[in-house]
């Protein structure tokens, strides 16, 4: 295979299968870590190859073939490991001897070896001896297999089908090197061998079918082989054809870009009929794959047929769903069940309504999938997942239809009330069986029960009369029953539950059908109907919310909440229509006759359950979103601080009236107190001007408590200290305070905040830092008041000609900064905290910073000028940070990159005199995480990159060219330490060079003028390796392709001067992309061997 060797001697191959069989079965963990430790070092040696063809020539361990496999397909991936064409191929031809020879492997050797196979075929699809593509005749190699046994013929299904899923995956080490080069592969294989690997799946199984009476399922051989035929066709048919390789969970909007070439097997419809008959004639153990290849061909391409073809397809498509629900024995299987789902599913999101309504079989098809829908819901413990697809149809259904056209009825009139009460009477049933059985309440995935009602808001729009008559009668019912047992004074806790239930999944109902109004097509009558059903509603929250005391229910309560925010965006706020006829229904049966009293009792509800509802956390963070969302609109705002109830909270934010706002509650709760300080702060504004004495009195309770923990504080070195109550009272305070500064976003309300808290709170908060500095919950909240202090939200940090506020609050920034960054570095965290315990705070730190530099309230210059150390103090401390930090944690946790990579690229565009006095291994550190930074998938962090590297860039072609010059009398000379280190490290900008060059060259480069602006750059300051890495790139091409590429570069360059003049900078943007898109035109063009290429830059 590779090459012949001399025999090793076998004592250490022994050793290997030993240690392989230690890996596999040892029980002892400590002895498993051992062997694991010891085998990742024999995969990395330097004669692995010969071994690892010594344990499958020996073949007495199905471990030690694992290894061996697995192994091989490591080597082969890795782009530098050196094997050469030779040794690929002979590696690619001994599996498939292998596997030829002894087809009774273990299942998951044969896996491993059919994996190997599959990623050497793949990676070296585009090589070529003699002109012979040699790793492309896959067909013809693994026919010899599918004439063979069934062991041989399963072998050989697997080959295909292994290799059409590793043409369609890309492994992330391919994503970081060529995105290209991965789809020029997978579109080669799919216009040469995936038609021709389907056509043959599909002959395969239409034999099967014939053959299917004579077939025995349980045989594990047989059934094996139709799994894995099966299989091969899904895998044709779910192939990436255009390369959106988009998310697998988003199955909704599906639509298989099947190529034109295909069209003769779509256009006869005997491959629709093979899958039916497959479904029909197979065991419930494998006809769930024959369903799913059906949802797949349901979603073929729209523009694959004409219109003719397109109605005759779906006609056949119809017929055969419509005979799957004449004889629906195989549903009851769960696996049929959820795909036939899928499928009718698949049927309205890829054709139109008026398509189906035309097909021939509609009036019966409707029907049937009518009543299957209905007893589905029905049996709501049945395959609750797949509901999900059944609602969808019907909600894409009633949503087309003002559009259809078409002369034929849609019937949907006479169906779609059925599905609503089936919905709605099913959920009501459930309740009781829930309860009494102790079973798993739907209500506790509200995700799911969101995602349905949803649905069900459009459903239940259509014949909206007969879905409300349906509600109001349903509703009256329960909550009569719910008050007779309230009155009743030894009832049943069992049969009280039940109630509440039924009224939580009513609620959610009426909720959600208030919530389908749309407006443009919604009209008086439909309106009058949600005023009947708002006024229930709010007449059992009267009931209920006058219970509290003895205590409630939680699920009801958070209904509720659901229905408030749903009226909310439908009939209150800045866009509704005032004179809707639900007020007028409220104000008959209820007396609220305007805007202002409807919003009266939102925040009584609001103030009811903030008061009451203190222990579940669930209900208060809700309600105070529902808050936040009534202070953010502009009319809205206005009417609530008229209101007393408004009044009464802006006057009493404490914890007696406020429970949550007290310290028994748990740390981890307190994060909602931010949410409800900025509503608060949105409503004090309304009115607030410049008057400080009403300041000042809202400011009391947080004034008290500031005064409390500094007299706490003055005490922590003393026994007296009550640590664990002065820690949670600065928690919950800073909270509190970060809340009000992200509402203060005008210049008169932020003076009053910080006039308040500095100088005389500052320094307990400093204290407390100090104090607890190794606490996330204490530092965090800290850390992040500061940073939004110093965050110049709406311009409001515009301080006055002679005020030093500016100044004074960076220097409050800096010694935070400072205080925590000196501390945080002495704590030693495990490495599974250090998110949590240490990156999160340097993160916040780092955002601190970025927006107090950036903030344009503050002349950094004056600092130097008058010996203040707070910037340098500041800016020496994220060095130390940054230094703290593995390089790869900086890309591992996307908050800390996009904080680090911002920050960065503010110190490059307006701190480069900082930056140029860094030592040379902090400047290396800065450089390295930029490359690193360049080829991440953020593009917010590769375009801060590209800034970056261009402002370092610039300065150092700068310096470079005023070298020689005379500097002025009295002008200090820059550093140039920077040059120093590029003239000992020249790689570095080299390798920056290569890889923006080939980002832009060969990858789908989605900020290509970022991109462009460093590139020029760094090609004047390495125009030797430029040339050469031209050179090499030119020489790589086919010989018929090296004059276009050598007048490319050529083009690149041309009329470019010498410096970094803007001008010369935009004619170079304006040259690159010509050169891109030429490069980019003859990659989609026949025979262009870019992986060449792109591997040569990357290796």
């Amino acid at each position: 295979m590779f090459e012949a060797q001399a025999r090793q001697p076998n004592g250490e191959v022994r050793q290997l299968e030993l240690l392989c069989k230690q890996l596999y079965e040892s029980q002892d963990a400590s002895q498993r870590a051992e062997a694991e430790k010891a085998l990742v070092g024999f995969q990395n040696a330097p004669d692995t190859l010969s071994k690892c063809q010594l344990l499958l020539d020996r073949g007495d361990s199905c471990y030690a073939q694992l290894l061996a496999a697995t192994t091989l397909t490591k080597l082969v991936s890795r782009s530098a490991q050196g094997l050469s064409l030779q040794q690929r191929v002979d590696i690619r031809n001994y599996v498939l001897n292998y596997l030829a020879t002894r087809p009774k492997l273990p299942n998951f050797v044969i896996q491993a070896l059919v994996t190997l196979f599959a990623r050497i075929s793949k990676l070296g699809w585009f090589d070529s001896d003699k002109d012979e593509f040699v790793f492309r005749n896959v067909v013809t190699d693994i026919t010899k297999f599918l004439q063979g046994s069934v062991e041989h013929c399963m072998i050989g299904v697997q080959l295909l089908s292994q290799l059409t899923c590793e043409m369609n995956q890309i492994s992330e080490a391919d994503a970081n090197r060529s995105l290209t080069k991965h789809r020029k592969i997978a579109s080669s294989f799919r216009d040469t061998q995936l038609f021709e690997i389907f056509r043959l799946s599909c002959s395969l199984l239409g034999t099967a079918r014939e053959n299917c009476k004579s077939l025995n399922f349980n045989d594990e051989g047989q059934h094996g082989l139709m799994t894995q035929l099966l299989r091969l066709a899904h895998n044709c048919l779910t192939f990436d054809f255009i390369g959106t390789s988009t998310d697998e969970s988003s199955d909704d909007l599906c639509t298989v870009q099947i190529p034109t070439s295909w069209r003769p097997a779509f256009l006869d419809f005997s491959t629709l009929k093979l899958f039916f008959d497959l479904y029909h004639s197979l065991p419930n153990t494998l006809s769930p794959l024959a369903l799913s290849c059906l949802v797949q061909i349901a979603s073929v391409r729209r523009s694959l047929f004409s219109n003719t073809e397109r109605a005759k397809f779906l006609t056949h498509l119809v017929n055969g769903v419509k005979h799957i629900l004449q004889n629906p024995q195989g549903l009851s299987d769960p696996s049929n069940y959820h795909e036939f789902c899928r499928l009718l599913a698949r049927l309205k999101s890829n054709y139109q309504l008026g398509e189906l309504v035309m097909v021939e079989n509609y009036p019966e098809s409707i029907q049937l999938i009518a009543k299957f829908t209905v007893q589905s819901l029905q049996m709501w413990q049945f395959a609750p997942n797949s509901v999900h697809y059944l609602l969808s149809l019907w909600q894409r259904m009633v949503a087309s239809v003002p559009y259809v056209k078409a002369t034929e009825p849609h019937l949907l009139e006479t169906y779609t009330p059925e599905v609503s009460n089936a919905y709605i009477t099913s959920r009501l049933e459930s309740v009781a069986v829930v309860v009494r059985e102790g079973l798993e309440d739907p209500l506790d995935d509200l995700g799911m029960v969101q995602q349905q009602l949803e649905q069900l808001s459009v459903i239940g729009r259509c014949e909206y009369q007969k879905t409300c008559t349906l509600l109001v009668q349903l509703f009256d019912q329960a909550a009569r029953a719910y008050q007779e047992l309230m009155a009743t004074p030894n009832a049943q806790q069992l049969d009280i539950t039940i109630q509440e239930g039924r009224l939580t999944w009513l609620v959610y109902i009426i909720g959600s059908a208030i919530g389908g109004r749309v407006s443009f097509n919604s009209n008086d009558e439909h309106d009058a109907m949600d005023g009947e059903l708002v006024c229930r509603v709010l007449q059992l929250m009267n009931l209920t919310d006058s219970r509290l005391a003895q205590g409630g229910c939680e699920k009801l309560e958070l209904a509720m909440l659901s229905f408030f925010e749903q009226f909310r965006k439908i009939y209150v706020g800045d866009q509704v229509q005032k004179n809707s006829k639900v007020y007028r229904r409220l104000s008959e049966v209820l007396g609220l006759s305007d805007e202002s009293m409807v919003l009266s009792v939102f925040i009584r509800k609001i103030i009811t359950n903030l008061k009451y509802w203190g222990r579940s956390e669930q209900i208060i963070s809700k309600t105070l979103q529902l808050l936040n969302d009534l202070s953010v609109g502009y009319s809205c705002v206005r009417k609530l601080v008229k209101l007393e109830e408004v009044q009464f909270m802006l006057n009493n934010h404490t914890s007696e009236h406020f429970p949550f706002l007290g310290n028994s509650v748990a740390v981890s709760e307190m994060r909602c107190r931010s949410m409800f300080y900025t509503s608060l702060g949105r409503l004090l504004m309304v009115d607030l001007g410049e008057d400080e004495d009403r300041f000042d009195s809202f400011m009391l309770p947080l004034t008290a408590a500031f005064e409390s923990i500094g007299t706490m504080l003055a005490s922590a070195e003393t026994p007296l200290f009550a640590a664990e109550e002065a820690k949670k009272a600065l928690i919950g305070l800073a909270r509190d305070l970060r809340g009000l500064a992200f509402a203060f976003n005008t210049k008169t309300s932020y003076m009053m905040l910080f006039d308040w808290i500095y100088p005389s709170y500052t320094p307990i908060l400093l204290h407390a830092v100090d104090l607890w500095c190794h606490d996330p919950q204490v530092t965090t909240p800290v850390l992040k008041l500061f940073a939004e202090l110093v965050q110049n939200r709406s311009q409001r940090l515009q301080f006055d000609v002679s005020s030093p506020n500016g100044i004074l609050l960076f220097r409050e920034a800096s010694k935070v900064i400072c205080s925590y960054g000196s501390h945080i570095l002495n704590v030693e965290v495990p490495k599974d905290q250090i998110y949590p315990m240490k990156l999160k705070g340097i993160s916040i730190c780092f955002s601190m910073l970025k927006a107090a530099l950036c903030g344009n309230y503050v002349n950094f210059g004056v600092f130097r000028l008058y010996g203040d150390e707070a910037l340098d103090n500041a800016l020496n401390t994220f060095v130390k940070l940054l230094l703290s930090i593995p390089q790869s944690d900086l890309l591992d946790y996307p908050k800390l990159s996009q904080t680090y990579y911002v920050l960065l690229e503010c110190l490059a565009q307006d701190h480069m005199s900082f930056l140029s006095t860094l030592e040379p291994r902090v400047f290396l550190y800065i450089l390295s995480s930029i490359s690193e930074g360049l080829t991440a998938l953020d593009t917010m962090v590769c375009t801060g990159c590209c800034a970056t590297l261009d402002h370092i860039v610039t300065y150092l072609f700068k310096q470079l060219t005023q070298k020689g010059k005379k500097t002025r009398r009295g002008v200090p000379t820059p550093s140039d330490m920077f040059l120093q280190v590029l003239e000992l490290h020249p790689e570095i900008l080299q390798q920056i060079l290569s890889t923006v060059l080939n980002v832009i060259m060969f990858e789908d480069c989605r900020n290509q003028w970022s991109m462009s602006r460093p590139l020029l750059g760094l090609i004047l300051l390495n125009e030797e390796y430029f040339n050469q890495l031209r050179e090499n790139i030119i020489r790589s091409q086919p010989p018929d392709k090296q004059a276009a590429m050598a007048q490319w570069f050529e083009n690149l360059m041309d009329g470019i001067e010498r410096n970094l003049l803007t001008k010369n900078r935009d004619r170079f943007t304006q040259n690159l992309s010509m050169f891109r898109r030429d490069i980019n035109d003859s990659l989609k063009g026949p025979n262009m061997t870019a992986a060449s290429v792109s591997d040569m830059m990357t290796s």
